[in-house]
């Protein structure tokens, strides 16, 4: 009775709690589509760059303005021509436009800067809703993995509870001794450590997943696993169709060169800052003026307008703008070269993600007969002990071989699933 509560205290942190929300993969994916920080900030990203299309497209668009003034003046210095100083004062009301007619195609590059900025918005929800599918994956299979583990633990520590207890009663019996029931005791006592080590590790996958999901103050845990075996997952490319791939779809490189075309325009803007700028500019509206003399007041209003065209052309700034178009192409070759380093380094996630798929593959393949022998091993050193011809010693090295053949065999299929999910996410098509 006492060990069986032990061992109910032991398991008490892996249990869920009633208001435990529990999850299969794929509504663990939907929800972290949904609710991610990170896809959450990609969303807001793009309103951004919608707002940014919207302040450049303005410049195309003519610009209007209402203004209103009152005024009243007075100057001295007329009193030179022997008449008193005059008091003038007036009020306007007009309506003003601006029409920007042509900026040497300045005007035209910031729209379509503006475009393609609308473009990296996308490519920043790929990226990070492909990261959020690769992450949930794996605090999925993390979670598998860590129950499984537990599970394991708890296993091992019943069974050597049992050999005490079987230890214990051949000692009141007189067939074993005092060492053998210490012995039992120890080993029982070792198998604690586990326990607790692997149910904390548990929760702490579990708090991953929460983390990933954004659920906030809700518990979260897994159903049993309804995806693929992880024996049954081919290898998804090849070495050469993943690199191709990963160059066409990859989202941070086609951000980068989404961002390259950008720059590309800024550097048409910057050697544009010296050229010539035709504007038009007209007002309408409506003026009073008066005079307040010693004498009578006079005063008189009408309408008022004006229109006219402006020509601009800074053929001199102090070589302003021939900095700022160095500056430009610096940043245009800079980002050049980020583009090719990013390459190179995506090239080298595609080989190591297929290496350690591979290494998974061969793991599993090596480890999926070896538990099967383990438990072939127990069963023979169980019966050799029971008729005498076995050591206790050779029984508990059977089954130590048996729990590291099953926790091994775990974590074969964890890596595998994981390198699988991996694979797919350095070729840029994760989720997708």
């Amino acid at each position: 009775m006492k060990c069986a509560f032990m061992i109910l205290i032991a398991l008490m942190p892996v249990v869920c709690s009633a208001e435990t929300r529990m999850l299969t993969l794929d509504q663990a994916i939907s929800i972290a589509m949904e609710k991610n920080r990170d896809v959450e900030k990609a969303r807001e990203y793009a309103r951004f760059v919608q707002g940014k299309y919207v302040e450049e497209r303005s410049a195309a668009l003519p610009q209007l303005s209402l203004n209103g003034s009152a005024q009243f003046s007075k100057d001295e210095s007329l009193s030179i021509t022997g008449t008193s100083a005059q008091r003038q004062f007036g009020r306007a009301v007009d309506l003003t436009v601006s029409q920007l007619l042509y900026n040497w195609g300045k005007l035209n590059a910031a729209l379509r800067a503006a475009e393609v900025g609308l473009k990296t918005a996308e490519q920043q929800l790929r990226l990070y809703r492909q990261a959020a599918y690769r992450d949930v994956v794996t605090a999925y299979h993390d979670i598998l993995l860590a129950r499984e583990l537990s599970r394991l633990a708890g296993e091992n520590r019943t069974q050597k509870l049992r050999h005490l207890d079987e230890a214990t009663r051949k000692f009141n019996a007189g067939i074993a001794t005092d060492y053998d029931v210490l012995a039992a005791e120890v080993a029982a006592e070792n198998t604690q450590p586990e326990v607790i080590r692997s149910g904390n590790s548990l929760r702490m996958a579990r708090e991953r997943l929460r983390f990933l999901l954004a659920i906030g103050g809700d518990e979260v845990d897994i159903t049993d696993s309804q995806d693929i075996p992880a024996e049954e997952r081919p290898l998804p490319a090849s070495y050469d169709e993943a690199i191709q791939l990963a160059g066409k779809l990859r989202p941070e490189l086609s951000d980068l060169r989404l961002r390259v075309s950008i720059y590309e325009e800024l550097v048409k803007i910057a050697a544009a800052e010296n050229k010539p700028r035709l504007d038009f500019r007209g007002s309408a509206g409506w003026h009073w003026a008066g005079l307040n003399d010693p004498g009578p007041a006079k005063e008189a209003n009408g309408a008022a307008w004006n229109a006219g065209l402006y020509l601009t052309f800074p053929f001199f700034d102090g070589l302003r703008s021939t900095g700022k178009a160095v500056q430009a192409r610096s940043d245009l070759r800079t980002r050049q070269i980020e583009e090719t380093k990013l390459l190179d380094s995506i090239t080298l996630e595609v080989r190591q993600a297929e290496f350690l798929y591979r290494e998974a593959s061969e793991i599993l393949r090596t480890l999926s007969g070896t538990v099967k022998q383990a438990e072939r091993l127990v069963q023979m050193a169980e019966k050799g002990y029971e008729f005498g011809v076995k050591i206790r010693l050779e029984v508990e090295d059977a089954q130590l071989n048996l729990l590291q053949a099953k926790s091994n065999l775990s974590r074969a299929r964890r890596d595998l699933s994981v390198a699988h999910v991996n694979y797919l996410w350095s070729m840029g098509i994760a989720g997708e």
